[in-house]
């Protein structure tokens, strides 16, 4: 099937409408603002969505609603933004150079020292603002979560994002209300227009707008790397310096951007975020409403996928054991047609899954929890916020009785892929769920894994963790309960 493409990508830069034709592949938003367009408030810091120096807003289309999140610039390539607004901080003040209540809170509140994040701040701040005009100290402190200062100690900021809160002049000020329509209108003529190829020198990009146009774009280059969200591959380009050619951007493709939610189970689209997914399984599975939060920040939540996080392949993955643990399945398709198999299965070898080149993830479905059924997920890492996992074990349990009638134990960090702990659950299935029995299998838990020593953990510190994430699960199931609070007196934890 012959696709008829665009040669330009086209989205509108702050009050600007942008159409570039000669794109390079592996160009960051971060460096086209500030090298191309000389817009040198988004900073670069760590390079790789950490510290948030380079955030900015991104706005597209979900649902027939423009939705602005703070992403990271760093990392979120060029040819992701067809038919998306991008707001950096120098749009935010008023044409007569008044500046916008965040920035003006900021001032007041002595939110800046040094001054080398605060334009990142400011626009984590400003995506808060619009979203929210009433925010709690918490839901502010998490909006910043993905934003790191070493001179103030982060207290003036949240401050500043309190006094802010309460001044809203009317929406002519503010810019993204006074152009919301047209943005909106504009945006959605774009994505309408369809797939985009682009080639520069040897390289190629396509922006794709269907998933049948996928489908024959992997069928001509199993090679290919995909990109959803980037929050992996931006780090193969500025970290590694890897080469991604050709490049196909999805992250258009609204037909992977769906939930579904049935009596049986849920539904995710392959190119759905964490932040979008985090309502739903929250719901669904109250420990996932514990969990997500802790992937990254706002900005790597706004960006990632559950399907990208599950296609990598990575041992720290934070959703795979999860959802092993809970007995998902991920449907694969090609021109082929479509397969499902469990996720447990798909992990084959460290770097090796069970996809063929042609292939992506198209949907993972989740079975429902059933009404006994107990299940945790819980991360250890150094930082309880914005940090790569060490260990990140899940457990699923059913009792007929005070029998074990149906265990999993699934964990990241402890082999070359997510894994279960296949001697450990045989060591407790039919036995009864008792403080001794657990205590016996969990000391098991070395015939499953070996796991390796790094700057994240040692080896010796992952499988004494993991073991005793064994008895927490066990000392929850009978009504204990001790969670890590965010943050201290007077704060951060």
């Amino acid at each position: 099937m012959a696709i008829a493409y665009r040669d330009s990508i086209e989205f509108i830069l702050n009050g600007q409408e942008v159409s570039l034709a000669s794109v390079p592949p592996r160009q960051t938003l971060l460096d086209w603002l500030r090298l191309d367009r000389r817009l040198t408030g988004t900073k670069e810091g760590c390079a790789e969505g950490d510290c948030g120096a380079c955030s900015v807003l991104v706005g597209r289309l979900i649902e027939g609603r423009l939705v602005y999140e703070s992403v990271n610039a760093c990392i979120r390539f060029m040819g992701s933004l067809n038919a998306c607004h991008v707001v950096t901080v120098e749009h935010l003040k008023g044409e007569d150079g008044k500046l916008h209540p965040v920035q003006q809170a900021m001032v007041d509140c002595h939110g800046s020292q040094c001054g080398f994040c605060t334009p990142g701040f400011v626009m984590s701040l400003y995506g808060l603002w619009l979203a929210n005009s009433d925010p709690s100290r918490e839901e502010i402190e998490v909006a910043l979560q993905g934003n790191l200062c070493r001179c103030t100690g982060y207290e003036p900021i949240v401050k500043a994002a309190e006094m802010a809160a309460k001044t809203r002049p009317a929406d002519a000020f503010d810019p993204i209300e006074a152009m919301r329509e047209r943005v909106m209108a504009r945006l959605g003529e774009i994505a309408a227009q369809g797939s985009v190829h682009i080639s520069h020198g040897s390289d190629e990009l396509f922006v794709l707008a269907s998933v049948p146009d996928l489908v024959e774009i992997l069928a001509a280059h199993p090679h290919g790397t995909v990109v959803a969200g980037s929050t992996d591959v931006g780090l193969w380009v500025t970290k590694q310096m890897r080469p991604i050619n050709p490049v196909i951007f999805i992250n258009g493709l609204t037909a992977l951007q769906t939930i579904s939610v049935t009596r049986h189970g849920i539904t995710i689209g392959a190119g759905v975020t964490y932040s979008q997914a985090l309502e739903a399984l929250a719901e669904a599975y109250p420990a996932m409403g514990k969990l997500i939060p802790r992937i990254g920040g706002a900005q790597i939540r706004n960006m990632g996928t559950i399907g990208g996080n599950i296609a990598n392949g990575s041992p720290i993955g934070d959703m795979p054991p999860a959802f092993i643990a809970l007995g998902a399945e991920v449907r694969l398709r090609s021109r082929e047609g479509a397969r499902t198999v469990l996720l447990e299965e798909y992990f084959i070898e460290y770097g090796k899954q069970d996809r063929q080149r042609h292939e992506f993830v198209e949907s993972i479905f989740i079975p429902a929890l059933p009404a006994n059924a107990q299940f945790a997920a819980h991360k250890i890492s150094k930082r309880r916020d914005e940090d790569i996992t060490a260990v990140l074990g899940a457990f699923y349990l059913m009792l007929d009785g005070d029998t074990v009638s149906e265990i999993r134990l699934a964990y990241g960090g402890m082999a070359g892929t997510p894994k279960r702990a296949a001697t450990v659950e045989a060591a407790l299935t039919g036995k009864p769920w008792t403080e001794t029995n657990v205590r016996a299998a969990m000391d098991l838990l070395g015939e499953d894994f070996s796991p390796l020593t790094d700057w994240r953990a040692s080896a010796d510190y992952r499988l004494m963790s993991a073991k005793n994430l064994i008895l927490r699960f066990y000392l929850e199931s009978q009504g204990e309960q001790a969670e890590l609070q965010r943050f201290a007196a007077g704060g951060r934890a």
